[in-house]
């Protein structure tokens, strides 16, 4: 806990907490929006295509998309980070944000697999992927892309140390 209290209380940390400059706070949360919306909208765009059943070409064609998304999601990575550098111990100490942390972990498992799915021609059997698979990981992305945005903008709400304190 001394270490969080540290990093927030560092000069930075304090500067972009209390900087009236819009190179402050109100830059970095432009750029976890940005970021968002690229790593977001890409993903999504993959998984649309992948939930209606797009011939395999359609997909293979949107492998090009990928580092796109992944710098999408470097840019929410180091806004976030500075973010939460500017509150760490409230931050850390909210449940709801390791929440948030765990849909990021399981929808970037799932990118990857989409990355994989998107590139392969045929499983690990030889076989097809089947359209099922398919569809449940498009799914399964989805709604980790939807339960981490939910609980990003709830982490500003509930959570905070006072909250479970009656």
């Amino acid at each position: 806990m001394e270490i969080l209290a540290a990093v927030s209380d560092s000069p930075f940390s304090t500067w972009i907490r209390e900087s009236e400059s819009l190179f402050g706070y109100p830059m970095f949360i432009l750029l976890h929006t940005i970021g968002l919306a690229i790593v977001v909208g890409v993903s999504s765009v993959v998984a649309l295509l992948m939930l209606s059943g797009a011939p395999r070409s359609v997909l293979a064609a949107t492998r090009g998309m990928f580092p796109v998304m992944w710098t999408g999601f470097g840019i929410n990575a180091v806004s976030g980070l500075v973010l939460m550098a500017a509150d760490a111990p409230t931050l850390a100490m909210n449940p709801v944000m390791w929440v948030k942390f765990g849909f990021i972990v399981a929808v970037v498992m799932l990118m990857r697999s989409a990355r994989r799915f998107a590139a392969a021609d045929t499983d690990v059997a030889g076989a097809a992927p089947s359209g099922r698979a398919r569809k449940a990981l498009a799914a399964a992305t989805l709604a980790c892309w939807l339960g981490a945005i939910v609980t990003g903008r709830l982490t500003a709400y509930i959570g905070g140390p006072d909250f479970f304190v009656e």
